[in-house]
């Protein structure tokens, strides 16, 4: 049993029937998935936080009215309701006009009304009534966060709900290049309508909507089967969940690099760290290189200033060792030769 879109009750005068409303459309679309083209992995839409980056579930999301600059009213389902209960479950009717007075081009999307428990009766009298009538009825109703306006269609046993575009919604045709009725130019004759009518006459049928179908859909499954049977398919691998990173986990890596440039590039900085630390052994206060207090950062280098000072430094260190390595061996033999000669 399909589940009802929405429920409430005709209002037709004093006479309130119970109805439930069902969707009557169905799409048909071919689903394709959407690859990236690079490595055919699936792409994928999620509803996210615009500040955090993460992920937000269904049920954390409410709904919110700007009325000022990033200030907003949270409105749930049940305030939705509360502001005008008549008009969220009633489909209240205006007037009956005739069929043939309401353009196509306000016709929008079609449902099906069937009555609820209790409701058959008075669901049959409007839909007699109708049919007897050849009439449709013109009525408002809500469903989820808009009003329609709508018709109420007979169509053998059942009533049709369609919902009507408002005039507001529809473009008007003032500004197309349409040919005049009157003008000479596009006028055409007598003998070419009557010829035209008669193939008219030839082409016409009952309406038959079964021996309509989508040929495009059919021709482009039968490209599809052409190409599996040729093997010209493309196995996707299935995303692995611990390898793909968070929107937190990016940041991370973002980070990561972040520092590790800074590392490579303040090479001379730790150079100079190490320099105050053996300062600070001997008994020396720490200074900066620039005199200024020791919390406050010196001026960054260009990148590549930073890279090359940081191989200078990184090359020097070595021989800086050498020679005190040299200076200590010297150091200890005049002090082995001063303890012989003593």
């Amino acid at each position: 049993m399909r589940r009802a879109l929405w429920k409430g009750a005709i209002s037709f005068g004093l006479i309130n029937i119970p109805v439930e409303l069902y969707t009557a459309e169905k799409h048909d679309e071919l689903d394709f998935t959407l690859l990236d083209k690079r490595d055919l992995s699936p792409v994928g839409y999620k509803r996210y936080n615009k500040k955090s980056g993460r992920e937000v579930p269904w049920e954390n999301i409410i709904k919110g009215y700007e009325y000022e600059d990033g200030r907003f009213v949270l409105m749930s389902d049940e305030d939705l309701r509360r502001a005008n209960v008549e008009a969220t479950q009633s489909i209240d009717i205006q007037s009956f006009v005739e069929r043939e007075q309401v353009p196509i081009l306000y016709y929008e999307q079609p449902y099906f009304l069937a009555p609820s428990k209790g409701g058959d009766k008075a669901y049959a009298l409007l839909r007699e009534t109708l049919l007897a009538s050849d009439k449709m009825a013109i009525a408002q109703i809500v469903i989820r966060t808009r009003q329609h306006l709508a018709a109420l269609i007979p169509q053998g046993d059942m009533l049709q709900l369609i919902t009507l575009r408002y005039p507001s919604e529809l473009r008007a045709p003032d500004d197309l290049p349409l040919p005049s009725r009157k003008s000479k130019k596009a006028g055409v004759t007598r003998q070419e309508v009557d010829m035209a009518r008669a193939l008219v006459e030839h082409m016409s049928s009952d309406w038959e909507p079964e021996q309509f179908h989508d040929t495009y859909r059919d021709d482009v499954l039968a490209l599809i089967k052409k190409k599996i049977k040729s093997r010209q398919t493309h196995e996707v691998a299935e995303p692995d969940e611990a390898a793909a990173p968070a929107s937190s986990g990016a940041k991370v890596v973002d980070l990561m690099a972040l520092l590790k440039s800074s590392l490579e590039g303040r090479g001379k900085s730790a150079s100079r760290t190490t320099k105050q630390e053996d300062a600070a052994d001997d008994g020396e206060k720490p200074k900066s290189r620039s005199g200024a207090k020791v919390h406050k950062l010196a001026d960054r280098k260009p990148a590549a200033k930073r890279s090359t000072s940081a191989k200078s430094s990184t090359a020097s260190r070595p021989k800086a060792g050498a020679k005190g390595s040299s200076a200590r061996r010297a150091s200890g033999e005049r002090s082995t030769a001063r303890r012989a000669q003593a």
